[in-house]
């Protein structure tokens, strides 16, 4: 009998080379000052390609504004109890009333986080006699959702963003299952930084008797003429039955929403164990995803500012002969050649020492096995400087670790 306790020892499990280490420079660093594009690491100054900061609204002073007359009126704490007892509000009420509208849908529910909100949504309409078809790479909280709602009985995976294997399992589950099938993919998928297509998905969901879940953590308030998503950015927002957005990106706070039509929402609110088990989200984060709101409708500078942004990091890291992949977002992920995990350190470590430049590395499980690269994010809060300085320290790196990008990575692991 061994001692389930015996593999903490070990360097085994996620990332476990580096727990073992006790490493809080890979992972687990720890950035200094508030949020932004120039924080300090490990005492220094560092431009900051690693926070989700898209609209560069965190800080803002209309957020701070809120989130102190809501403290000052409510305390940290406010409202106590879950939703469905004593946790409710009529705040709560009007900013799901508001992400209603944003999303263009008759009804939205808020949930205290987005991990939280996306297995709640999921798990509370999919039953035993039910199919799940999910893209290969969505985020680990739709896979998690997808077992649990499952238990692995119906999970079919299909190829990455691959159409004729999506309509392969949903041909498949129509003829095989008793019950309903849920697509899931993302809007704009987190680590390659490309766009799931929409148009088609939602033609074959429809066409096949299915319902549609797009998680848009990456596209919420980013993609789209009005920051509506990755739905609007296609024009297919309408085939979309149950759309999903996280406030800890492009809205700098915390928290997630489900918009979808009203009989459907009020199913989740009161099957949802993660808002029926859960403590309401305090009004704290209320008002400061209100303010948010309020400036994602009203500030599309911010936007076009952030597009400037990753387009001339972009151009410039694929001038040098970087591998970007095929990036349709501003998510800018710079492939490591051949997933290499010491020439991953060694390029982070040159850049931060000795250019003042954070990136952080990103590996398995996070993105598939024999793939590394560092997920950098422009943001509006960005400068020109910043990129130039940016290029300027990825090009010293290349040159003086002679680095060959004659490979793509990203094209050898798709």
């Amino acid at each position: 009998m061994s001692d389930i306790f015996e593999k903490c020892s070990t360097d085994g499990g996620y990332f476990g080379r580096f727990r073992a280490q006790g490493d809080m420079y890979f992972s687990q660093p720890i950035l200094e000052g508030a949020p932004g594009p120039r924080m300090k690491f490990q005492g220094k100054d560092v431009i900051v390609w690693a926070i989700n900061n898209y609209l560069g609204i965190a800080g803002r002073d209309e957020l701070t504004a809120a989130a102190a007359a809501a403290l000052s009126r409510h305390g940290p704490s406010a409202p106590m109890g879950s939703r469905l007892l004593t946790g409710n509000s009529e705040q709560h009420i009007e900013l799901e009333r508001r992400f209603a509208a944003f999303c263009k849908k008759p009804a939205s529910i808020v949930f205290n986080y987005g991990y939280l909100g996306v297995l709640g949504t999921v798990s509370a309409l999919v039953g035993r006699d039910d199919a799940v078809v999910i893209d290969s790479l969505s985020h680990a909280s739709m896979i998690d959702a997808t077992v649990l709602a499952s238990a692995g009985r119906r999970f079919r995976p299909y190829k990455h963003n691959d159409m004729d294997d999506l309509e392969h399992h949903l041909r498949d589950a129509r003829r095989d299952v008793k019950g309903g099938i849920l697509v899931i993919t993302e809007g704009v998928f987190g680590m390659k930084g490309n766009l799931a297509r929409l148009p088609d998905i939602c033609r074959l969901a429809k066409a096949y008797g299915a319902r549609l879940f797009v998680d848009d953590a990456h596209g919420f308030g980013v993609m789209g003429a009005n920051g509506r998503g990755t739905g609007e950015h296609f024009g297919c927002q309408d085939g979309i039955d149950l759309y999903f957005g996280t406030f800890a990106k492009a809205f700098a706070a915390i928290g997630g929403v489900t918009a979808g039509e009203k009989s459907v929402v009020e199913w989740i609110r009161y099957n949802a164990r993660t808002n029926v088990f859960a403590k309401a989200l305090p009004l704290v984060y209320v008002k400061t995803v209100e303010a948010a709101l309020t400036l994602v409708e009203n500030e599309p500078q911010l936007r076009e500012r952030m597009w400037s942004v990753a387009r001339r990091l972009q151009a410039g890291l694929v001038d040098l002969g970087f591998d970007i992949g095929n990036t349709e977002s501003p998510i800018t992920p710079v492939y490591v050649i051949a997933g290499n995990e010491e020439t991953a350190m060694a390029m982070i470590a040159d850049l931060r020492e000795k250019h003042g430049v954070f990136v952080s590395g990103v590996t398995y499980p996070v993105v598939p096995r024999g793939v590394i690269l560092f997920r950098m994010i422009p943001t509006a809060a960005h400068t020109e400087e910043d990129v130039d300085r940016t290029i300027d320290a990825f090009r010293a790196m290349r040159d003086s670790m002679k680095l060959d990008l004659s490979t793509k990575p990203s094209q050898q692991n798709r």
